[in-house]
């Protein structure tokens, strides 16, 4: 049950949304037993977003969450790459100006109940 939710300080696509998504869902696999089945991938763009008290130029903040008690940070640290490779290319949005916040939780619910 992993959420990677994207809010960006452009304007993008539904072919950008697209490709990041299928980025996404092939990035999500770094992390143990996880897949692009259950996951869930909101956008946000056109967000006011500054960086350094800076909002001239593009910038990102991503959330990932995972269900599970803990991830390695080997995973996370690929998953900090691709996602932010993605949003490079996709986006233009520069890996100096992306933040990513990442948390494993073993509290998730979903079809009306908790795991």
């Amino acid at each position: 049950m992993p959420v990677i939710h994207t809010h960006v300080s452009v304007s993008t696509t539904p072919e950008q949304r697209e490709a990041l998504k299928a980025a996404y869902g092939k990035a999500i696999t770094a992390v143990p037993g996880k897949s692009e089945g259950w996951l869930m991938c909101p956008f946000e763009d056109n967000m006011p977003i500054y960086f350094g008290g800076d909002d001239s130029q593009p910038a990102a903040y991503v959330e990932v969450n995972v269900f599970g008690r803990s991830v390695p940070g080997s995973a996370w640290e690929k998953l900090t790459e691709q996602i932010m490779a993605a949003l490079g290319k996709e986006l233009g949005i520069p890996a100096d100006r992306t933040y990513i916040r990442y948390t494993a939780t073993t509290d998730w619910g979903w079809n009306g109940g908790n795991f």
